[in-house]
């Protein structure tokens, strides 16, 4: 037998971050609204786990599709209509911005939770490149969310910002 490693050809191909996420958001974002439930800084108007998430499900949306479609030149801006209307929804709940920042990192924790979980599942060859247009969606949608709570109705848009298996730009 040689030195070298054979691969396993009955061993089942391992799933991407995408499909992992895409199986796991309520998961996720179950796990998310627990972790907003010690954070002081969310006190504030009493909302029902439904007001308080119900952004959730297109940012998961919008994150696989990211996930699924890599950035390129010809992507055009980054609009997201579902972060826009979050941040305004925040504004007239009366919270201050802090709270979008605090729950856009209880988001990323929980994804990075969620994904730690389902390690045994992951291709690790692209957990990387994933991770970083995780938080570069993340981040994104929170710069949307952001804007749109500062200056009103209008949605802002993004420049294409490509990261991670996204480069270079075709």
């Amino acid at each position: 037998m040689s030195d070298q490693l054979v691969q396993d050809v009955t061993a089942t191909p391992q799933d991407r971050v995408a499909l992992v996420l895409e199986d796991q958001t309520q998961e996720t974002i179950d796990d998310w609204y627990q972790r907003l439930g010690v954070e002081d800084l969310l006190k504030g108007p009493a909302l029902t786990k439904q007001q308080r998430s119900s952004h959730l499900p297109a940012l998961f949306t919008e994150l696989i599709h990211r996930l699924r479609n890599p950035i390129t030149k010809k992507s055009g801006p980054r609009i997201s209509e579902a972060a826009a209307a979050h941040g305004l929804l925040r504004l007239k709940q009366g919270y201050p911005a802090a709270v979008l920042i605090e729950e856009s990192r209880c988001l990323q924790v929980s994804i990075f939770n969620t994904l730690n979980a389902n390690a045994h599942r992951i291709d690790f060859n692209q957990l990387l490149p994933d991770v970083m247009v995780i938080a570069d969606e993340v981040d994104a949608q929170l710069a949307i969310a952001i804007a749109s709570y500062a200056g009103g109705a209008h949605p802002p848009v993004l420049p294409v910002a490509p990261v991670g298996r996204n480069l270079p730009l075709q």
